[in-house]
């Protein structure tokens, strides 16, 4: 289809104020919509919380009467369907819009085209795929839970120049600088589960939730839930991890008898067939991940040790590695970046670097695994 520059504009635009949602839309994806009328705009919205009223009917409320007869530039196909909200394709037509471009149609292969056909039925004229690629990086995550019913996953790790990430004892605080470890904020903010391991929980004892005031301060920012993977079931009721607010899943392959606080839901996943039911990344993690993409988690962010990491990236659950490098040597005896079981160089795992920065004195690398 042909657009034209005022169309990328207004769609631009709708882009920029789907980003308001950004941390705070959890289970539902970013949208913006724009209302544009003689060449002016007379209504924005976006998404702000889930139960919340989408980006099309903020942005109707906003234009009133007036939207009889406007065009609507929505970053995602209008749904279809009665959830918390009613349908906003049945909304546009209500409000006598005449014609919708659309950024990109529904990625849910059970709902994709049908806000559009309502619209159509209407009389009125759609087009997709303005900027659709721009649209999709607003949701990466909900795109895969709807295609494949798993979430993303990115996995931090911080560590040193020579890819240590911890002493030999388990030591690893702190390895980068400030700056570096107010950039992981940003990057719980944006997930909608945090997911650790009891071998960092009883070494480390972290909290593991969002303290910026610039997320928190939201009212409509709720905190990711936190998952301790514990198949041993060393983690203690008092650990500092579930003493914040926000829920917290203790997983493992069988319920534990300690008396949790009331914040903790225990969750039992399966082993893998003949692995070692003593080691804790031998849960089959992408039952996990299936679990989590149940309950509406989009993006799946990892923090934990060499261990489990390296169970993930074995399992090939993972999308995004983002790696923040320290200016620090740390020795031959610290614990490896990750702990993989290859033997040949047939065997290495080759990734694409997305981009590099400068965060403090350390530098955020991005890198995205091949089969993503």
């Amino acid at each position: 289809m042909s657009f034209t520059t005022q169309d990328s504009s207004y769609m631009a635009r709708a882009i920029q104020l789907a980003r308001k949602g950004w941390f705070t839309t959890r289970t539902n994806p970013r949208v913006g919509c724009v209302l544009v009328k003689d060449e002016q705009i007379i209504g924005e919205g976006w998404h702000e919380k889930p139960g919340f009223a989408h980006a099309e009917i903020n942005a109707l409320n906003r234009a009133g009467d007036n939207a009889r007869g406007a065009t609507a530039y929505v970053t995602l196909e209008p749904c279809a369907h009665h959830g918390k909200t009613g349908p906003c394709a049945e909304a546009l037509v209500e409000a006598g819009v005449v014609k919708v471009v659309s950024a990109m149609l529904d990625p849910n292969p059970l709902v994709s085209g049908k806000g559009m056909q309502i619209l159509q039925n209407a009389g009125i004229e759609v087009e997709h795929g303005l900027m659709r690629e721009q649209a999709e990086q607003l949701n990466l995550g909900f795109i895969k839970r709807m295609t494949t019913g798993l979430p993303r996953v990115v996995v931090k790790i911080g560590m040193s120049l020579d890819g240590r990430t911890a002493m030999a004892s388990g030591e690893s605080q702190w390895i980068t600088g400030t700056d570096a470890r107010r950039d992981v904020q940003r990057l719980r903010a944006e997930s909608g589960a945090v997911i650790t391991g009891s071998g960092t929980v009883v070494i480390d004892d972290p909290s593991m939730n969002v303290r910026e005031s610039a997320y928190i301060a939201n009212p409509h920012f709720a905190q990711p839930i936190r998952v301790i993977i514990d198949s041993q079931n060393i983690v203690e009721p008092n650990a500092k991890i579930f003493s914040n607010e926000g829920h917290c899943w203790l997983v493992s392959g069988h319920l534990s008898e300690k008396d949790y606080p009331a914040n903790v839901e225990q969750k039992t996943v399966a082993l893998l067939p003949g692995k070692d039911k003593i080691s804790h990344h031998k849960i089959d993690l992408k039952a996990l991940l299936m679990l989590l993409a149940e309950t509406g988690v989009n993006d799946v962010l990892i923090e934990a040790g060499s261990g489990l990491v390296g169970a993930f990236i074995e399992q090939e659950m993972v999308d995004e590695l983002v790696v923040y490098m320290a200016p620090k040597l740390m020795g031959s005896a610290a614990r490896p970046m990750v702990q993989l079981p290859l033997e040949t160089m047939q065997q290495n795992i080759e990734l694409t670097l997305g981009n590099i920065r400068q965060i403090g004195n350390d530098l955020r690398l991005n890198y995205y695994f091949k089969k993503a």
